[in-house]
Parts: C-alpha cells; structure tokens; sequence
C-alpha cells in the first residue's frame, strides 16, 4: 500500500522517462509557468489579494471589474449609435401595437393566438392557466420585454463578444427574477393551489424554506439525499481499493463473467465530482454495465482536497493517472488499456495520452472521452466567468481560502440554467409547497468536491484563458505536448444540451486528430446525457467515424448529414470496444498483485468517496 503526499509517492511507480521533474516553488511562484512574462510582471501584495478576496466571496466570485468593463463597453458603443436606437423604438413600438391588438382580441371573446412563443426551453408558462385572462396578458408582455432586452444588448457594432455575451445574460438573469411565475399575485397556478387548500400551500413552502436554510447553514445535503448514500444505495458494484495515494484510490470490480476481455478498463472520472456518478444505482451504472459485460474495470476515485491541499497543481492529477495506469498493468500484466476519461478527468487523459505518445509508450489500446472538452476556445456561457479579471478575483480567493469552495462552484453553473434550476425550483418549494422527489443523480449532484488553489488556477489559465492544449503550447517537464501525436482510436461523446462542454466544443477534436476518430453525439446534458442506460426513455445518438487523413466535416453539415439512432449510446460503445481489442477472452485477474505492491486495502466504494 502506498500513502503519503502524490509528490512523494508517483514516481516510485513510474517509468524513468515519466517521472517529474524539478517541480516549481510552491505559492505563486507557480505562474511562472503559465503566464508568459510572469517574472516581469511586479506580483500582487498581499493587501490587493485580501480586498479581491473579501470582495470576490460577497459576489460569489464574480469580479466587479469585469462587468463594468461588459457594461461600459455596451454603453459607450450604444451611446454611438443613433441608427441603433431608432431600431430599437421601431421594436419598442410594434410591440406595444401586438400587445395592445393582443389585449383587445382578449376581452373580445374571439380566437387569438399569442403574439409571442416561448423559448423550447423555456417551460415556465406551459401550464393551461397561463392561457387566461388576464394572466396570458401578464406573460405576453414579459416575453415581449424580454425580447427587447436581447435586441437591445446584441448587434452593436464595436461591443467585443465577450462582453455582448455577459451584459445579455446579465439582462437575462435580471428579467428571469421579475418573471411573472416568480409572484403569488401573477402565477395563476399559485393562486389555484391558495384557494383549493386553503393556504396550506404556503405553510409547507415556509417550513421547506426554514429547513433548506437550516441544511445550508449546517452544509447539509438536500432533503432525501441520505436515501442514496454510496456503499449503501449507489456505488454499489463490488470491488476492492488495491492503491491508495494522497490524492486518489484504485478501485478494481469484482469480474461477473467467469470469462473477461483480455484488456482492462481505467476510468479516469473529473475531480470536481464524486467518481460514482459512473456507478449509480445498479440499474444505471455505467461501470456495472461494463463488468457484467466481462470487461476488468478500474476506477479512480479522488480524495476531496481541504485548505492544506492548496498547493497540488494539475501535474500533481497527471501523476495520479499514470500511477493508476502502472497498477493496471501491474495486475493485468502484459495487456494495453482501454482509458476512459469523463469531463475534466478526459481532458487530463488526453494530455496523458499525449504525453505517452510523445515519448513512445504504448500502453494505451484506446482512448474514450466522455463529455471532455480539449479545445476551450468555445466553452458557451461559461466563458462569461472566465477573463483575467474574473480569473485574477477567482485566484484571490482560492488563495484566501486554499481551495475553490463546492457552493461557489455550484452558483455559477445554476446561473447557466437559473429558471430550472432557482426559480423555478423555489417557486415549486416555497409557493406551491412541494418537493421534487430525488433521484440517484440528483443526489450525487449534491455531494460536491472542492478545488485546490494551484490546480483550478492552473487550468483556468492554461486551458480556459490561453487555450494550450489545443494550441500545443501544454508543457510537461518542459516539453509541449501535442494531441496529433494520439494514434491510439478514439473514441468522443458529446452530449447535446451540455452546458459544461459545449458539443462544437467537443467536435473540434476531429481538426487536430491524426488517428481514428468516432464521435458520437447524444440527447440530454452533460451528466444526464452520459448516464443513458438501455430502456432509458427518449434517449438518441448520431455517431460518425473518421480515419486519419479524411476531410473535415464542419460540426452543422455533420449533424444534418448524420441521422438520429433511437436508444442508449452505451451499447454502441461498447461494440467499439469489443472491435478496437483483442477477441482473446481469459479467466479474471486476480483482486490486486497483493505481492507487487498492490494488496486490497478495503471494499469499494473506498474512503475517499466519503470526505466531505
């Protein structure tokens, strides 16, 4: 078994050729390496990282700079340009006319169509109530509103994109709190649940508020989430922890076949969540769909960093999944490996990947990235959270704090989809009184990760600000690593609604990859699009193959050339995998090479699955 902190345990088990090298002073001393020009640059006093940092935490880490700086530059170009505002009154008044022809069809009795249509995402108003006067009215001129607002910050000349981008979503998030479905006197389906329980609705919405506060205060998890605890309810696929370091635990399965592939399995998960959103409840989990396949899977499982984690940096996660390759290989000897990386944790396998490549390792049969981004130039709205004012205030903060809290994360990906996920959820909690009923997914949502200080700066200024991995420029003990140097097949998933990993994103990896490449598109978003198993309703995928030297297809033409496949991805994969291996079927591995080095240390889920 092997302990202690990941910088004094990987290389033990590494190839010559991939242990690190002299490591970076600790503190600041590592932007050396990211910010080109670093040592000329004066570094910050502690009294400028203090105020960023308090003003950071009131904002929930949205740089005040940043939105100025959005805001006077919409202004300023609005100010000149008088053509825009004589567009904009045209818009203002011919919407004043729909409304007010709307209005009078109305009280007239007759047939009238609405004069606006929800976004299809939005769902705020689909109820039937909302169809009545004079309710329909209240929500037609919200709509009409809204859509001036987005006329109103798009199409002006001179505005950078990055800030045309916030000031709207900013004028979206300020419209969606005035939304009529947000106020007892404009939701008639508020006013519907008062009069037919006599107020009660209201009684258990207060009581639901006081205890969400309650939970909050405490760091609580939802209510019902304790129905979904790992090792009880989810995670629970037999296995044993055969390596521990200081940063992560390998989880080995237990075979269920009594004849497996010859090659493993290593799934890399993302360090911003728990690993067992790939092993939920037996019936969706990805893992126990690939054992019960005869497939030897192993897992990495994260420990959950703290304050004293401040300095682990992205080469520190590097390490973890070479160390995690070597055991592999130590327990299934003599056999390549099938990786897997999911979100964050592909990204890290691909410049894992990479790195093998360069130096001409070749213990990787495969490579699969599921919903991992490599190309961070179209990241959708979360861009609006990334500039070097936004980035500067973050690092304030984390330095502040040691690590990235999992609340301040969470704020911003709920911003992306604050009507599901705010207001629509407090409208249902507090004014009408109920409670969704949780699921396995819902709960791993909830059990959130922390983000160490170095690392989180680290890869928001490598990967989201300069883009270097898909640049080239993404440097290991000194060396840039290139994607084109994968020839190993590949295998990428992109999920359509993601939020996190843009598929066009994702797509772009057919521009650098010089190797056979699949890519598979499927419905859903970001987790829930990944977690489809077989029977899972209303579920869909276009998938494609490329080998290396063919023309590339741009993402658009793709996806109308491609037609839809009704059903779970996951089988699909899973013949891939059988194609891209050997037809060689062999007794189970061992549990662990209890003589190499890696006995079991305990039963799955392991230890860290349970930091909080």
């Amino acid at each position: 078994m092997q302990t202690g902190h990941p910088a004094d345990t990987f290389s033990a088990h590494l190839p010559v050729h991939l242990r690190p090298g002299k490591r970076p002073a600790r503190g600041d001393a590592h932007l050396e390496t990211v910010v080109p020009g670093w040592n000329d640059i004066e570094p910050p006093s502690g009294l400028d990282r203090l105020l960023h940092a308090a003003v950071a935490r009131a904002n929930n880490g949205v740089s005040p700079v940043s939105v100025a700086l959005a805001y006077s530059d919409w202004a300023l170009h609005l100010m000149g340009s008088p053509g825009k505002w004589r567009r904009l009154l045209e818009k203002a008044a011919r919407k004043e006319l729909r409304l007010l022809e709307y209005a009078i069809r109305m009280c007239s009795g007759g047939a009238c169509p609405p004069c606006i249509e929800p976004l299809p995402q939005d769902k705020r108003f689909r109820d039937p109530s909302w169809q009545r006067w004079p309710f329909s009215l209240i929500y037609q001129s919200f709509l009409l509103n809204q859509q001036w607002w987005h006329n109103a910050t798009t199409g002006i000349r001179g505005v950078s994109a990055h800030h045309e981008h916030m000031v709207a979503f900013i004028a979206r998030q300020l419209l969606d709190i005035v939304s009529p479905g947000n106020f007892i006197a404009t939701n008639p389906e508020v006013l519907a649940a008062t009069v037919q329980e006599g107020g009660q609705n209201f009684v258990r919405g207060w009581m639901n508020f006081l205890d969400d506060c309650e939970r909050a205060a405490e760091k609580r998890p939802p209510p019902a989430a304790d129905a979904f605890r790992p090792g009880a309810q989810v995670a629970v696929t037999p296995g044993q922890v055969v390596y521990r370091s200081g940063l992560m635990e390998l989880i080995q399965y237990a075979p269920q076949t009594a004849q497996v592939h010859a090659e493993p399995i290593l799934i890399v998960p993302a360090w911003i969540m728990k690993y067992y959103i790939l092993d939920l409840s037996p019936g969706n989990s990805l893992v126990n769909y690939l054992v019960g396949r005869g497939h030897t899977v192993f897992i990495m499982s994260w420990h959950n960093p703290s304050g004293e984690d401040r300095d682990l940096g992205m080469d520190d996660y590097l390490w973890s999944i070479f160390s995690a390759c070597k055991a592999v290989r130590t327990i299934v000897p003599n056999r390549k490996i099938n990786a897997v990386g999911y979100c964050l944790g592909g990204t890290m396998l691909a410049v894992a990947a990479a790195y093998l490549a360069e130096h001409g390792d070749a213990q990787l049969n495969s490579v699969t990235l599921l919903a991992a981004q490599t190309d961070f130039s179209e990241v959708g709205e979360l861009s609006l959270f990334i500039d070097e004012s936004q980035v500067t205030y973050l690092e304030n903060l984390m330095w502040h704090q040691g690590y990235l809290d999992t609340r301040q994360m969470a704020g911003a990906f709920q911003l992306l989809r604050s009507n599901d996920l705010i207001w629509s959820r407090m409208v249902r909690d507090y004014l009408l009184g109920k409670r969704a009923p949780i699921t396995d997914l819902m709960a791993w949502n909830a059990d959130t990760t922390r983000m160490p200080y170095r690392m989180h700066s680290e890869y928001l200024r490598r990967l989201f600000l300069n883009n270097d991995l898909f640049a080239g420029r993404y440097r290991i003990n000194g060396t840039s690593v290139a994607l084109s140097d994968i020839h190993v097949p590949v295998f990428a998933v992109a999920t359509e609604a993601d939020h996190v990993a843009p598929w066009h994103s994702v797509y772009k990896l057919n521009l650098v990859a010089d190797t056979e490449l699949t890519f598979l598109l499927t419905s859903g978003g970001h987790n829930a699009g990944i977690i489809s198993e077989p029977g899972h309703a209303n579920r869909r995928y276009r998938m494609s193959c490329w080998l290396a030297g063919e023309r590339y297809v741009d993402p658009d033409r793709w996806y109308l050339e491609t037609a839809p496949v009704e059903g779970s991805w996951w089988p699909a994969w899973a013949q891939w995998l059988r194609r891209k291996s050997s037809d060689l079927m062999v007794a189970p591995p061992a549990m662990g090479a209890p003589d190499m080095g890696f006995a079991p240390i305990e039963p799955a889920p392991g230890s860290y699955v349970h930091e909080h």
